[in-house]
């Protein structure tokens, strides 16, 4: 029998019946340990958005039969300290590739098109027309961490008009067609992008990636869009650029989260920011449910994980 646990009793009422092999509990590894009566049967357990470290994982290592971890993000740098040995952490790539790129498409029409300027005069009741703000057609964007998030940006993109070509560790054609340049080449493609999209995750290879030469081989009035980790950014190079007002920007994501109240990326100008909100899916929501749904036909078949990322090395 697979026993599956989630952490709400609504996301066992969006998933419904599992088949007769197997069944769906609730239980929240943040809040409490394991109940005593089903700690030896399960083996998927699902975690809830912002839950993690130590403490949950510990409770999930106090599991015998755990196989296989569902993390409801695509990111997930921030388990792999944790994961129990022999237990398989596996993402929700491709969950949340839609959100993500309706919010990207609004954050580059919100900063192009100049809106923060015009909601703040509609505050005052004024109207102060400006008629030179930037389309989004006819630009070219460069996509830097280009999977299927970033495939997922690119159709977005492309239906404004936009020029899409995306930058990931090794040159390729995507499947979609995009010529995807090897991240080597960063630095001399900048140049030729009105849009820059940040959307890798944060490693110790892109660690403030986005640097102060990073930023200075972008062409003036240029746009930096950072839907992936704020940590991928040197804010204070940021900070210098847009003091000048020479490049725009459009952040989900910040260095330090959350934003602290006076920060000087609150005031800076041509910056708009919203609070890491781009990729939140509600996990009763039909694309998180059907995840966990082939998860448990995978599990019955016998095969790998879906979305499988690493097996589990360290102990309790």
């Amino acid at each position: 029998m697979i026993t599956v646990s989630v952490p709400e009793q609504a996301i066992a009422d969006a998933l419904g019946p599992v088949g007769d092999d197997a069944r769906v509990i609730v239980w929240d590894p943040a809040e409490t340990d394991a109940p005593e009566t089903e700690r030896e049967r399960i083996t998927i357990a699902c975690l809830r958005h912002y839950s993690g470290g130590r403490t949950v994982y510990g409770r999930l290592a106090q599991c015998p039969q755990l196989k296989v971890i569902q993390i409801p993000s695509a990111g997930f740098e921030h388990a792999l300290p944790f994961v129990p040995a022999g237990v398989s952490l596996a993402n929700a790539r491709g969950v949340h590739d839609s959100r993500v790129a309706e919010m990207t498409l609004a954050l580059a029409l919100v900063s192009r098109r100049l809106l923060p300027q015009f909601l703040e005069a509609q505050s005052r009741g004024s109207w102060e027309p400006k008629f030179d703000t930037r389309s989004l057609a006819d630009s070219r964007a460069l996509v830097v961490g280009y999977g299927s998030i970033g495939a997922a940006i690119g159709v977005r993109l492309r239906a404004s008009e936009v020029h899409v070509e995306g930058v990931a560790r090794s040159a390729r054609i995507a499947p979609d067609g995009t010529v995807v340049h090897a991240a080597e080449d960063l630095p001399t493609l900048l140049p030729d992008f009105d849009i820059v999209i940040i959307v890798t995750p944060h490693t110790d290879g892109t660690d403030k990636l986005v640097d102060a030469a990073f930023l200075a081989a972008m062409p003036d009035g240029a746009l930096l869009i950072n839907v992936g980790r704020g940590k991928v950014v040197d804010t204070d190079a940021l900070l210098a650029e847009l003091t000048t007002k020479r490049l725009f920007a459009a952040l989900d994501v910040t260095d330090p989260e959350p934003l602290p109240s006076g920060h000087p990326l609150w005031s800076a100008p041509q910056c708009v920011i919203v609070p890491h909100v781009a990729g939140v899916e509600v996990l009763t929501n039909r694309r998180f449910t059907d995840l966990v749904k082939r998860q448990i036909d995978a599990r019955r078949r016998g095969d790998d994980p879906v979305n499988f990322v690493v097996m589990g090395a360290f102990p309790a």
